[in-house]
């Protein structure tokens, strides 16, 4: 097993920067599904572009790399502790390699062991089985969408939907509930695995097994493919779409597996996933540890280049309900008045990056460099040092900016800040302040590293690296910085519209399906 470190790395690299070919598969059926000049079009147009633009860089498709969970399937007799400490190897070198963001932190001290090794990290499940090769497979489901994970105890009475009891109907209901709750905040449009049964723990467990599924297979038990095939069709009724702005495609994937219960116990477990679904898997020589084939598509076979989206993404400012405005930091509030919901803006100048350490810590502290007017992005960037001690952007999109939602009114109002920029959008204390204070919510496309990394010209500086990389103030030099108005200073929301009409969609699905 001499090889088995490296063949390790080899798919951590590869799972971070190369989407499988059966994802490639279904995002370009939904650009097929979706107008390519409405915003959810767009958007797909992007993803569709990040997604080349991270194979051919080899860097990261999100900069959220997420926890890793590996499966390692072994012969009887491998040795799993030397295999462990291997996978741990592995993923340090990765870190700071840059294909891994360093995710690892601290719960009690919230500080950031640096290299993705932790207590808890990463994650690693061995199981014995009969055959001679070893099958190691790796997920990197990011923060945003692992924060839309839920779990459900039947009976329960469900908003919308009403009863959900302990029967297919019920697990029916849970199911589209747990989609019409992600909204965009999961980088929709996603993938759900879901577990019927087990306790609380293992529910989870079975749910997130499900997306190491192929894409494309079909459920072994005709019930449960049924409930697939359901839930698939008519999440995408609910309107929500990609990134939440409203579309045909919601929902890319639907596994469903089950297992025993207590008689006492009823769950339903859902794991939602990102558009960036990335996991792979290797079958290694249990001799040697080299890799003998990829468990899942290549990504290489599946290329994303649409010359037709592309031309509909050049062609967006020429939509007459549309209007793409440059503005350049610092902004005046005059500027941001201008703006409404749906304006598409290119910002120039410096940027500033924060995140959850950085606005609590702001709550009570002034902040390092003068804020009136600036650009805050919610972002934890991929960062690396050269040679010349220079720090690079290696990928930088938007995290979940609703977690920002207890602090970003008092921030915007004690330091003048004109724009906030994310993914999902905020709520109405943020809504209000933007309407008070004369300022703007610009929603990026989620999960997009590369192609906004190409935005950031220079590092200008950095504060709060006790914070850890992901979290400290990174101060960028941006040019041709591009996202959607979706809350402006006039009280308007897409997010809280989407969520209006996504719901009153969802009460359409309160009668039996199932007999």
């Amino acid at each position: 097993m001499q090889h088995f470190e490296e063949s390790v790395y080899k798919l951590i690299v590869e799972t971070s920067t190369n989407l499988p070919g059966d994802v490639r598969k279904v995002i370009q059926a939904a650009q097929e599904a979706e107008d390519r000049a409405t915003r959810a079009g767009l958007s797909l147009s992007t993803i569709a572009t990040n997604i080349e633009m991270a194979e051919c860089n080899v860097s990261p498709i999100c900069q959220d790399t997420g926890m890793p969970t590996f499966v390692v399937h072994t012969p009887v007799g491998a040795n799993q502790i030397v295999m462990k400490k291997q996978i741990r190897s592995a993923i340090a070198r990765a870190t700071k390699d840059g294909k891994l963001r360093t995710n690892s932190v601290d719960s009690l001290t919230g500080a950031n062991t640096g290299d993705n090794l932790g207590p808890g990290t990463p994650v690693i499940h061995f199981e014995q089985w009969e055959k001679d090769d070893v099958d190691i497979r790796l997920i990197l489901k990011g923060g945003g969408c692992e924060n839309k994970n839920i779990q459900y105890s039947l009976p329960t009475e469900l908003e919308g939907l009403g009863k959900a009891g302990r029967d297919l109907d019920g697990i029916r209901k849970c199911i589209m509930h747990a989609v019409y709750q992600a909204q965009g905040q999961g980088c929709s449009a996603g993938f759900i695995g879901v577990g019927i049964g087990g306790d609380r723990t293992t529910g989870y467990e079975l749910a997130k097994q499900q997306l190491f599924r192929p894409v494309d297979d079909t459920n072994d038990i005709p019930e449960l493919a049924q409930l697939e095939d359901y839930v698939l069709e008519h999440a995408n009724k609910l309107g929500i779409g990609t990134m939440g702005f409203g579309g045909n495609v919601t929902l890319l994937g639907c596994k469903v597996g089950v297992m025993n219960r207590l008689p006492a116990s009823f769950f339903v477990s859902v794991a939602y996933n990102c558009w960036a679904y990335r996991r792979q898997g290797a079958l290694l020589n249990a001799e040697t540890g080299e890799i003998k084939s990829w468990i899942y598509p290549s990504g290489s076979d599946t290329p994303m280049k649409n010359e037709a989206a592309d031309e509909a993404a050049a062609s967006v400012s020429t939509q007459p309900e549309r209007r793409e405005v440059v503005l350049t930091t610092p902004i005046t509030e005059e500027q941001i008045r201008s703006l409404k919901v749906g304006d598409v803006v290119i910002i120039n100048g410096e940027m500033h990056t924060g995140r959850d350490a950085l606005h609590k810590h702001l709550m009570d502290h002034d902040a390092p460099i003068d804020l009136n007017g600036a650009a805050i992005y919610h972002c934890g960037p991929v960062m690396l040092k050269d040679e010349a001690g220079q720090w690079h952007v290696k990928a930088a999109g938007p995290t979940t900016s609703i977690r920002e939602e207890p602090y970003q009114g008092d921030i915007i109002k004690k330091f003048g800040i004109r724009a906030v920029i994310g993914k999902g959008g905020m709520g109405p204390k943020t809504l209000k302040a933007l309407q008070e204070h004369g300022a703007v919510y610009l929603n990026a496309i989620g999960g997009a590293a590369q192609y906004y990394a190409e935005c950031f010209k220079n590092v200008n500086g950095v504060d709060f690296m006790e914070f850890g990389i992901p979290e400290a103030m990174w101060h960028l030099q941006t040019e041709g910085f591009a996202a959607i108005v979706t809350m402006d200073s006039h009280g308007n929301s897409l997010h809280a519209d989407v969520e209006k009409d996504s719901f009153a969609k969802l009460a359409e699905f309160k009668e039996p399906v199932f007999k």
